[in-house]
């Protein structure tokens, strides 16, 4: 299999785990589900933790129900056996999953399995996506800078034109109103997706990698590919706190707001899953996402987390395992 540079995990990861991992403290998950043999490219967790999107090489892409861990289906882009989905969105209903490759993009229904429509890019390629409630809307970021929101019911296509470089990272409210983007340009965006119009721009002194929205419409996350990472409140626009680090600055690869709006989830390239204090920044906790056996070095991507309740994180790797992991709130 050719990699090429626009895929989103691979080349780019490598190299951020090759160059080294800080030292973590080794805190055994509370529960680990082997979900992919070979290892996984992409995988999304619902916002309440039921379900489980994962993507890998050998079985397309795999909706497991986590409530009692069993595989629910499997779909595919294409009949090909290479399958390189490396974008994964699961609406914050637990209504549908959209799954995208480079190239085309597919809506797919929960409750009955089914597909519910491909759509393909005719020039440039997908960086990342988002679903909304009901599959209403779809989000799609791409790598010549422009962001489409499709509204399926009407077949409307609006194409954001806010940014000027590739797109890293999208995400969208539950209700499809409002976007969050952020690019190669140093700027994320919030933006009115009925009229385009931008509501607040955050800059940023490199390339904002990662954004993330509240689904309350409290809260917008953006970090950078160097030393800053931000919440927001998108409420005034003002800066809410900016993550304090305890050791170098590592790239985000998933990102979550807990139901209360007191917490950050974040997983990054490093194997590292961590717990933050929104208000002020203070990083409360942190742990190692397990690895294959055989990985040589032994490293991990944390594709998504979410929120278990008041006192758990569930993680999905790239190693194709879902971990359990306890919140110790007395470390704080």
């Amino acid at each position: 299999m050719r990699l090429t540079p626009d895929m989103k995990y691979p080349v780019f990861f490598l190299l951020l785990l090759l160059s080294g991992c800080e030292k973590l403290t080794t805190v055994a998950p509370v529960q680990q589900f082997p979900h992919v043999a070979q290892g996984s490219y992409a995988a999304a967790i619902s916002d309440d933790g039921r379900f489980a999107a994962v993507s890998s090489i050998q079985d397309g892409v795999a909706l497991w129900d986590l409530a009692d861990n069993a595989l629910k289906y499997q779909w595919k882009h294409q009949d090909s056996s290479d399958n390189l989905v490396f974008s994964l969105a699961i609406s914050h209903n637990n209504s549908h999953v959209l799954s995208a490759d480079q190239q085309t993009y597919a809506l797919w229904h929960i409750a009955s399995g089914e597909n519910q429509g491909y759509w393909k890019l005719d020039t440039a390629t997908v960086r990342d996506v988002a679903v909304s409630d009901n599959g209403a809307h779809l989000l799609i970021g791409k790598s010549d800078g422009g962001v489409q929101h499709i509204t399926l019911s009407s077949g409307r296509r609006l194409e954001f034109l806010g940014h000027t470089e590739r797109i890293n990272s999208v995400a969208m409210s539950p209700n499809g109103r409002y976007a969050l983007t952020g690019g190669n340009d140093y700027k994320a965006h919030l933006w009115d997706t009925q009229s385009a119009q931008i509501i607040y721009s955050f800059s940023h002194p490199s390339r904002v990698t990662k954004v993330a929205l509240d689904p309350k419409g409290r809260y917008a996350f953006t970090a950078d590919s160097k030393d800053l990472a931000q919440i927001w409140d998108i409420q005034t626009g003002q800066l809410v706190s900016k993550l304090q680090f305890m050791a170098r600055q590592q790239v985000f690869s998933t990102v979550r707001f807990s139901r209360d709006g007191k917490y950050l989830a974040t997983g990054a390239p490093t194997r590292k899953l961590a717990l933050w204090d929104v208000q002020s920044g203070a990083e409360l906790q942190q742990w190692q996402v397990g690895v294959k056996p055989d990985s040589r070095p032994p490293s991990a991507v944390v594709h998504a987390v979410a929120f278990l309740g008041d006192n758990q994180l569930i993680s999905e790797s790239s190693s194709g395992i879902a971990e359990v992991w306890e919140i110790n709130y007395e470390r704080k």
